[in-house]
């Protein structure tokens, strides 16, 4: 299977599409100043203490108070406590976990209270990011993660993962780590450290404890709330936790992304840094790669696939609905039950794309077509637990209920990503009326005359929906040209398939968006509601 990551990094935001066979599989949409991500650690203080939930709210900066529950203190966190304890008092020295032995571990059935008082300081780290209404969810059982390990102080613990299959390996990985790792650290092996040599992860487990160290020394400096540790750039995030010898290419449209990107992959794969390439050309990198019409056709309320079928995907507060419609199947000549087991089977390939695609978690309940016969059922559910073994999330797949139900639980760590693909108008300004599109060539050569000749931006790429690119394009005469010989020919127009019918948009030569919006754009829209207003008011009168 061909894999390929596209990096897509914008001015404000950074999109990350991950590609099967040219398919889209992933797609992952962050602010590049993004906040409260996995991973980052905060000094933190104990805002106020709930008993009956027996868990806390603590202030990490966030406009709601982050949760943070009993349970998800850490079996280790009387170690831990007095190690922060001791850090804060001494800024001047930065204590080490070996000298705080792990003490008798908290009761697993005891309370909030007993444990953490209001204003009291933590280190904590974001374990799932705000989601609707809600702040992060917090734990102070710290560990960063690293490719081939995660390292998690006031623990002696090593464990290996469960997808290493061969028990000479895991003896050769337990003793490896336990000749390498410091005291008062515990250590998970990670399925990729499989088959690596002393040298490779000796120097991640060094990396890491330098992390660490970095952090405290970090936050001996810092008052409460305070960012004491971010995760790395999202695009490294993503190639640490997915990257594969099949990955055969990452493209990246933004140079220091892409030499970041080609640092970490030369760190963990030498042989693979060739792989990293920077994309340069003018069409959008996600028009060139075909994504942004998969995006299109791939996300909103209905989504089709093979033979005229489709699903339907409905959002809320508290869980997934998605319904199975056999579309232009009714008429097909087979049987009622075969055609019912035939859509089904590929209504479950093209839902566990979804689910990886949207990133969607928590309860998904799936209405399949009804079938009569018990092995049908089986089929299915074995095809869906089947496809979905790939999935990275922990989730879990319940048989078909009498009702013809499926249900799936399927962990949620960041928001559900929801792109809208209805286009509203980019014309019209509110006003509910556009000027004829026969006459849009005319603003555009407007507009260019006002980069050119008010805002004095000569050298600038103007994006425009490709029906209208090519129609300025077209002849040997064409628009184009003259609007290059008449306004200069340092400017560029390329056609962006993200674009609606009539909407345009401007970038200069640093990369930055050029506002363009004149007031006679929207003077028309108020004078027009003003008039509407007077107009009443008369009437009223």
């Amino acid at each position: 299977m061909k894999s390929e990551l596209i990096v897509d990094v914008q001015q404000k935001e950074i999109s990350i599409a991950l590609t099967e066979d040219s398919r889209l599989v992933s797609l992952q949409k962050e602010s590049r100043n993004i906040a409260y991500a996995v991973g980052d650690l905060y000094l933190a203080k104990v805002r106020k203490l709930m008993p009956g939930l027996n868990a806390a709210f603590v202030d990490v900066g966030y406009d709601k108070d982050a949760f943070l529950h009993y349970l998800d203190l850490g079996s280790h966190f009387k170690a831990y406590s007095e190690f922060i304890k001791e850090a804060l008092e001494d800024p001047k020295k930065i204590p080490s976990p070996a000298n705080f032995k792990p003490t008798e571990e908290i009761p697993k059935q005891g309370s909030i209270t007993d444990i953490l008082s209001q204003g009291q300081q933590l280190l904590v780290q974001i374990a799932k990011e705000p989601i609707s209404s809600k702040g992060p969810r917090l734990t102070t059982e710290i560990s960063f993660t690293g490719r081939f390990i995660i390292l998690i102080p006031f623990s002696e613990k090593i464990s290996i993962s469960n997808k290493i299959k061969s028990t000479e390996e895991k003896i050769r990985l337990r003793q490896l780590i336990g000749s390498i790792k410091p005291k008062g650290f515990g250590v998970i092996v990670r399925t990729s450290a499989e088959n690596k040599r002393v040298a490779e992860l000796n120097q991640e487990m060094r990396t890491l404890v330098k992390c660490w160290e970095d952090s405290i020394a970090k936050m001996q400096r810092s008052q409460p709330p305070a960012l004491i540790f971010e995760e790395e750039s999202r695009a490294v995030g993503v190639i640490r936790d997915i990257f594969s010898s099949d990955f055969e290419t990452i493209y990246v449209n933004h140079k220091e992304t892409m030499e970041q990107i080609q640092n970490y992959v030369a760190i963990i794969a030498p042989e693979k840094k060739e792989i990293v390439k920077l994309y340069t050309k003018e069409i959008p990198i996600f028009d060139h790669f075909n994504i942004t019409r998969q995006i299109k056709s791939s996300f909103g309320k209905t989504v089709s696939f093979k033979s005229g079928a489709y699903i339907i995907i409905e959002h809320t507060e508290a869980l997934h609905v998605i319904d199975v419609n056999s579309g232009n199947r009714a008429k097909a000549g087979n049987d009622q039950e075969t055609n019912a087991l035939d859509v089904n089977l590929k209504a479950a390939d093209e839902i566990a794309r979804q689910l990886r695609l949207r990133d969607m978690g928590g309860i998904i309940v799936i209405d399949f077509i009804d079938m009569n016969k018990a092995e049908h059922r089986q089929t299915l559910y074995d095809h869906m637990r089947q496809i979905m073994a790939n999935d990275r999330a922990r989730h879990n797949i319940l048989p078909l209920s009498k009702f013809g139900l499926m249900q799936i639980t399927r962990q949620r760590v960041r928001p559900a990503l929801d792109i809208t693909t209805s286009e509203t108008c980019p014309s019209c300004f509110g006003k509910g009326e556009i000027q004829p599109s026969l006459l849009f060539t005319d603003k555009l050569e407007e507009k260019i005359d006002y980069l050119v000749n008010h805002l004095k931006v000569h050298k600038f790429v103007m994006y425009i929906h490709p029906f209208v690119d090519a129609y300025i394009k077209k002849g040997l005469i064409s628009l184009y040209g003259k609007w290059r010989r008449k306004y200069g020919r340092n400017f560029k127009i390329v056609p962006d398939e993200a674009m609606a019918y009539l909407e345009y948009r401007v970038i200069d030569n640093t990369g930055k968006s050029v506002d363009i919006k004149e007031e006679s754009d929207m003077q028309s829209s108020q004078s027009k509601s003003g008039s509407k207003i007077k107009h009443r008011d008369k009437e009223e009168n």
